[in-house]
């Protein structure tokens, strides 16, 4: 999630967000998102899991670069085809977050451009494996709204009805018609939820008692979401809800832990940060019984890797940033 501005700052670990830089400059809202209905969420078991023994991890790195900015691009979600969601630019006036969608063999001609009509910005979170994706979008006051681009068209969202005003995103899609993601609420806290698209039906996922800030980030085909939350000690620490069981993850020996992406099955990657305030990237296997934790470092970003999304194959896209204002997008393989 991210990028690091105020109401981004929740999410600075997904180095997501450049975007909230003030936009004044260009662009128009192409829609104006209507309140949308809501729906109670359900009561939910938890539990927590603290994992095993951190395991090493051996992936090739290959990195891919988006030739709008050189020296920015990241990449959010890959689906099974290996076509793969994300962005480039920096998010300043001059280097707007414009959107993609990447098809291997991840040349330079196979970006095609995805941005929400009449945004500043936009930055493509996710994709499911029709390649439909989510994302959302920022106007020239600096509001963000989610958006999805199924079919050819593009829709806007926002939680507008439960208090998502006007900071909505949407961070990932799955194929049954269900997309995740959060707004923060006037007193800059974050709400994460499932939108059901057909209906715009906006589900809120409650964190455990003496939780909060919640961001969620990614849904399966199984219908299961992962993502992070602020727990009652005051850590940052990452989710899987499945079915009506929400587990808490958090790497063995972490100051914080923030899940980015989820696969079919139940495979979470994301980053975490270890005791001496070092971020690494990760996986996570077999969450619910035996679970294995394993550090994913780019090899020129060790301290700086965010792993973002995961395909069924196990392939990862991420990004690794050696600088504030400078980014390089990976695709890992084993």
């Amino acid at each position: 999630m991210r990028h690091i501005q105020r109401a981004l700052a929740p999410l600075s670990a997904l180095a997501l967000l450049p975007l909230l830089a003030a936009c004044s400059g260009a662009g128009s809202s192409a829609l104006s998102p209507a309140a949308l209905p809501a729906q109670s969420s359900s009561k939910l078991a938890s539990k927590s899991v603290d994992a095993l023994v951190p395991a090493a991890g051996s992936y090739t790195f290959t990195t891919l670069t988006n030739s709008g900015d050189p020296t920015f691009n990241q990449l959010l979600g890959i689906n099974d085809s290996g076509l793969i969601a994300g962005y480039f630019g920096v998010g300043s006036k001059q280097s707007p977050n414009k959107g993609y969608t990447l098809a291997s063999p991840y040349g330079p001609s196979d970006y095609t451009n995805e941005n929400f009509p009449g945004s500043v910005m936009t930055q493509v979170t996710g994709i499911n494996n029709a390649g439909s994706t989510s994302g959302f979008w920022v106007d020239k006051h600096g509001n963000n709204y989610g958006f999805t681009y199924v079919n050819g068209a593009f829709t806007s969202y926002s939680d507008q009805a439960n208090g998502g005003g006007n900071f909505n995103q949407l961070l990932g899609i799955n194929d049954h018609g269900y997309a995740v993601g959060f707004y923060t609420d006037s007193n800059g806290m974050n709400h994460g939820y499932r939108l059901t698209l057909a209906g715009q039906v906006f589900t809120e996922i409650v964190p455990p008692s003496g939780g909060s800030n919640l961001s969620a980030t990614g849904i399966d085909d199984q219908d299961d979401v992962t993502g992070f939350y602020t727990n009652s000690s005051g850590t940052v620490v990452g989710f899987i809800l499945k079915m009506k069981t929400f587990t808490t993850l958090s790497y063995p020996g972490s100051m914080s832990t923030t899940p980015f992406g989820i696969n079919e099955k139940d495979e979470i990657v994301g980053s975490y940060v270890d005791g001496s305030g070092t971020q690494h990237g990760f996986t996570l296997t077999n969450a619910l019984k035996k679970p294995v934790w394993t550090t994913v470092d780019n090899p020129n970003g060790v301290g700086s890797t965010t792993i973002n999304g995961v395909n069924t194959k196990g392939e990862l896209v991420g990004f690794y940033q050696p600088t504030p204002t400078t980014s390089y997008a990976f695709i890992a393989t084993k």
